[in-house]
């Protein structure tokens, strides 16, 4: 008897006893328990799944189908790498230090001492592999059995190539059989593209028109700009419209590559074992969105299919949950506790849970709050953020408030964004909900009535009726820091001063 064979067997005894597992004891009559986790890129809610009744999304129709669909899904960072470091470590970025974009001269990293899931795995006998989009380091934390990302195959290709991904996917479900796998797949859509040939999501990349190659898994599908849905903190312009018409084409290539994953976990005859998680980095590419930890920002689509309970398919959930719930839910699955360590003298605790329990029924207490943390995106884009989000309120500290909010070169160098630079320099309409002095410049702290605020247009933290509010989340939100080990703790009033905070009389200006 292997290592996860007996694993399996002394989980599946002890969940025996537990009249209130959530686990079905019929687990125990097989061990072929797979999990698939999906991560798009700057993806946001184009999809009919959250009645968005123009952009088409067949196969994430299909998988919601199959699926519990979380209403009230959020980002732990609204940050490419740090979101990725947050998913695959189960902490928040401020805690692995991995606080900003990895590679080139950003060059973030998280720390020696992290222990991510697919080494978390390794030792139960489960095998791992990433295929796509990977963009953490460093390489031996983040260490797959098997990769295939742009650290040996370009970019565009292994990201947005759904027909070689799709290689890459049979070459990994073919090997060792015997073996539960874990397999992270992440795709490059829907990302600005760099490559400026390409239009300004790839959306021409694989067309099959002249220059463009072809994609033979994909069939592009293409909006009028009139026809598309502008999201309420956007501006209404033809500029804004254009946009998310390409915006929305990307998107088909993404659901093109869903279908594809779900056809092979089909034909490999394990689609009725495997969990499957999808959801997405960060916000959408566009002003308040990425990189912002406004609900535009942190607001995430997420779904969780899982073979145990079908009764729940299909069914939207109140529940809230964190990217950081991704290691926890998947450690559940496989019947394995997360292990001991310290780091940087710390001890380190999960202060994600499992999501299963979801799965199963809707919760009747819990999941009720969440937290998200931002350092850096870009290497100049200092900006560090702390929020908490419950059902009602969103409290977000801006640890660095004094300094006008920046902008990455993404969301500096699109359409959208121009647009509402040139109406604001020549004295136009922007057709904005804020003004650009508005979004620069931002109070210390902004708490929101997200039932009666959507837009986030009222900052109640500085009012006297809301200071109990203020008070408990503010509260709640520093706990949450220092459970996590946040370095930033003591800042911007103070400094970390051997195990304490040393007063700088720097408090805000308020009277």
């Amino acid at each position: 008897m292997n290592l996860i064979t007996s694993v399996h067997w002394v989980v599946c005894y002890i969940l025996s006893l537990n009249l209130y597992s959530f686990r079905r004891l019929a687990d125990c009559t097989h061990i072929d328990q797979n999990v698939l986790v999906i991560i798009g890129d700057d993806v946001g809610f184009e999809t009919s799944i959250y009645n968005n009744t123009v952009c088409k999304t067949p196969n994430l129709e299909r998988l919601a189908k199959r699926s519990v669909i979380l209403k009230h899904g959020y980002t732990s960072v609204s940050s490419c790498s740090p979101s990725r470091s947050a998913i695959m470590t189960g902490l928040p970025s401020h805690q692995n230090g991995l606080y900003g974009l990895h590679g080139s001269i950003e060059h973030f990293n998280a720390f020696d001492g992290v222990q991510s899931l697919p080494v978390m795995l390794k030792p139960h006998g489960i095998r791992t592999g990433i295929v796509g989009k990977k963009h953490v380091g460093p390489a031996d934390v983040f260490k797959f059995d098997y990769e295939q990302t742009e650290e040996n195959n370009p970019w565009i290709q292994v990201g947005r190539n759904i027909t070689l991904m799709k290689q890459y996917v049979r070459e990994f479900l073919a090997m060792n059989a015997t073996q539960p796998f874990f397999l992270y797949v992440g795709f490059l859509d829907c990302h600005r593209c760099p490559e400026n040939k390409y239009g300004d999501f790839c959306e021409k990349f694989g067309n099959g028109q002249p220059g463009y190659g072809d994609i033979p898994d994909w069939t592009p599908a293409y909006y009028n700009p009139d026809d598309v849905i502008v999201p309420p903190f956007l501006p209404d312009t033809p500029a804004t419209r254009a946009d998310i018409s390409n915006q929305y084409t990307s998107m088909s290539r993404l659901d093109a590559g869903i279908g594809m994953l779900l056809d092979e976990l089909t034909s490999h005859g394990y689609l009725d074992d495997t969990l499957i998680i999808y959801t997405a980095d960060n916000g959408i590419p566009f002003p308040n969105a990425k990189t912002n930890l406004y609900e535009s920002g942190m607001g995430e689509p997420y779904l969780i299919s899982s073979p145990e309970d079908r009764t729940r398919w299909g069914q939207v959930s109140e529940a809230f949950a964190s990217t950081t719930d991704i290691l926890p839910t998947v450690l559940d699955w496989f019947g394995i506790t997360f292990p001991t360590y310290h780091l940087n003298g710390a001890m380190v605790a999960l202060t994600g849970h499992s999501l299963l329990p979801v799965t199963h029924q809707e919760p009747g207490s819990g999941f009720d709050q969440v937290f998200s943390s931002h350092n850096f995106h870009e290497v100049y884009m200092y900006y560090p953020m702390r929020v908490i989000r419950n059902k009602k309120y969103r409290l977000l500290h801006n640890l660095n408030y004094y300094a006008p909010y920046p902008i990455a070169t993404d969301l500096y160098d699109n359409p959208t964004f121009k647009d509402i630079l040139n109406r604001t320099l020549t004295g136009q309409p922007t057709k904005w909900f804020k003004t650009l002095q508005d979004y620069y410049y931002r109070a210390e702290f902004e708490l929101y009535d997200q039932m009666n605020d959507p837009l986030e247009l009222d900052n109640l933290a500085y009012n006297e009726s809301y200071g109990n509010i203020f008070q408990e989340l503010q509260q709640t939100l520093y706990k949450w820091r220092l459970d996590t080990n946040d370095y930033w703790k003591c800042y911007p009033e103070g400094v970390r001063y051997l195990s304490s905070c040393a007063d700088l009389h720097n408090a805000p200006p308020y009277s």
